[in-house]
């Protein structure tokens, strides 16, 4: 064993990213049980099949990576290859804190913990739904040895997953209880690894209508959504309200096989408690007071297709009773309709800003329903943390905008103005961006009645649209600042290398230089309380020593320049 891990020790160390550990973990993960399976009375019928590593730190996805018995490479996610992800595999291993192991057929959970109890039934209770057994057995796989990964401080954040196929031992143990301390200890040294070592880079997407814009964090996204897209288990994305929730699911849908089918949206915001069941299932004319004739609910109007519901948080329990009957049985009955039920063919897309795990605490969330959404989750980045595509995606809105306007014009951002919107928070995320771009745009329109040339966006439209942001009500200091601070680390976890702590005081510059942008630069200094430096006139190098750490934390991300250098190259001329 000692040499095992030695082995594993090296090959981890010598990995540059992800993949390279995961590679390594399955190979030697998979001799271990391949030797459990040769030294066993199952030597001549049973055989490994594969590993996979499902790294989802907080709940949501991060990385897949998959090998086969025998290959050379892990399986590449961005082919769209049909990576099996369990929702039962992922409850058991999160609900006893160790490893599991699986007997599909039978339909068994049974956690490697003294005494622990087998769970299921001959009827396949112990599976998160009909679907994931399926899955397994349509991959040969008929007994699943999955290991938590577990990170020094005791959180799991993933798992990995060894299937084989053996008939034989059908009912019976397999070899994973034996091997299991072999294979958990393994897991455990090669945790660290997989949960910090980046991913490899991956190829610049192609953008369409439906994801126009794709920056560094949501490409990395983007090849274990696509293998989402293929399957028709339920997909939960999470993230802040305005973040393009409902677009990425969109984008899903038009990546499934059931693109050309109908995509319905529900949310569950505009929808009062009382009705919210007739919006899913639909009524029959007579159901309640105000039904005057037979309606399709969500369901039906998506049927054949895939039907998102955003904000699930949202919904009452006894909607939540409902949505589970229909996730379970694939049936549901419209309100008044007599007797019985009508069979729904429809991939469901969920989307929340909530702690569903935290609302499950709580009581106001089910947490068998809990389960049954939270089987292919992602988690969308807030806008703050996709500051690369801020400019793109402001440039795309302008445009959009100008050609319903002028459909043969033209319309463009100043490199200022883009500047400015990427140092401005946004709590509102795309929506609020939108918002801002609106209303820059017209203050352009005032000054530029001929919309037949070219509409041109300076950094003072943007700066007078993004004025109007900071009415009563708007997010306290203390709050703005919290956020930034949380970029901050965002950007030094999402990095190879430690982010000099240094580098945040390019704060103080930036204030300095936004203050001296709206009301000029002696009246900027004054402002913040520095008139001292303005009648000492020391406020010129003052401005560049700010300006400097700015343009230094902009160098340090690999950005072409700061939103100030034009007045640090001012200030150097002096």
């Amino acid at each position: 064993m000692q040499d095992e891990m030695a082995q594993l020790l090296t090959d981890l160390r010598g990995a540059k990213d992800f993949e390279a550990a995961a590679a390594a973990t399955l190979r030697r993960l998979q001799a271990v049980a391949q030797e459990a399976v040769a030294s066993s009375r199952y030597a001549a019928r049973g055989r490994v099949l594969r590993g996979i590593v499902h790294l989802r730190p907080g709940e949501a996805y991060r990385s897949l990576a998959a090998l086969e018995v025998g290959a050379a490479e892990i399986t590449d996610a961005s082919v769209g290859t049909p990576f099996f992800t369990s929702a039962t595999a992922w409850r058991a291993v999160v609900e006893h804190r160790c490893a599991v192991s699986i007997d599909v057929n039978v339909g068994t959970v049974q956690p490697h913990a003294p005494n622990a109890p087998v769970t299921g039934d001959p009827s396949l209770a112990g599976f998160n739904s009909h679907e994931s057994r399926q899955r397994f057995l349509g991959r040969h796989a008929t007994h699943v040895c999955v290991l938590p990964l577990r990170t020094p401080g005791g959180d799991i954040e993933g798992m990995i997953s060894l299937e084989a196929d053996c008939l034989a031992a059908m009912g019976q143990d397999f070899v994973w209880l034996e091997a299991g301390d072999r294979l958990q200890l393994l897991a455990d040294v090669a945790a660290p690894y997989l949960a910090r070592l980046p991913q490899r880079p991956v190829a610049r997407p192609e953008v369409d209508e439906f994801l126009p814009v794709v920056g560094r964090s949501m490409a990395e996204l983007l090849p274990i959504l696509r293998v989402f897209a293929l399957q028709d288990e339920t997909i939960l994305i999470s993230g802040a309200t305005g973040a393009g929730k409902s677009r990425l699911a969109r984008w899903c849908h038009e990546r499934s096989n059931r693109r050309g089918k109908p995509f319905e949206t529900l949310d569950l915001v505009t929808v009062p408690e009382d009705l919210q069941m007739a919006e899913l299932f639909g009524w029959k004319k007579g159901a309640f007071t105000g039904a005057v004739r037979d309606a399709p609910g969500s369901v039906a109007r998506a049927e054949g297709g895939t039907l998102f519901i955003d904000e699930i948080d949202k919904l009452s329990l006894k909607a939540q009773a409902g949505l589970l009957h229909l996730l379970e049985s694939r049936s549901y009955r419209p309100l008044g309709e007599g007797t019985g039920e009508r069979q729904a063919d429809v991939r469901f897309i969920i989307g929340t800003n909530a702690d569903l795990h935290a609302e499950v605490r709580a009581g106001r969330f089910r947490e068998d329903l809990y389960y049954r959404v939270n089987v292919l989750p992602v988690r969308m980045p807030a806008l703050q943390e996709r500051q690369d595509e801020i400019p793109l995606w402001a440039q795309y809105m302008v445009n959009r905008r100008h050609r319903e306007r002028s459909p043969d014009g033209h319309a463009r951002l100043m490199k200022e103005a883009e500047r400015l919107l990427v140092g401005s928070p946004w709590p509102g995320n795309l929506r609020q961006l939108d918002n801002i771009v609106r209303r820059a745009y017209t203050l352009a329109m005032v000054e530029h009645a001929d919309a037949s040339g070219e509409l041109v966006l300076h950094e003072k439209h943007v700066a007078r649209a993004l004025d109007y942001e900071q009415a009563p009500g708007a997010r306290p200091l203390p709050e703005a600042l919290r956020a930034a601070a949380q970029a901050f680390v965002a950007e030094a976890r999402r990095r190879n290398a430690p982010l000099d702590l240094d580098l945040a005081d390019a704060f103080r510059g930036m204030v300095l230089g936004l203050a001296i942008r709206q009301v000029g630069r002696d009246e900027g200094f004054k402002l913040l309380g520095r008139e001292s430096l303005v009648k000492n006139r020391n406020h010129h190098k003052a401005l560049k020593r700010e300006l400097e750490k700015v343009d230094s934390l902009y160098k340090a991300l690999g950005e072409e320049g700061s939103p100030f250098s034009d007045l640090l190259s001012e200030v150097e001329a002096v």
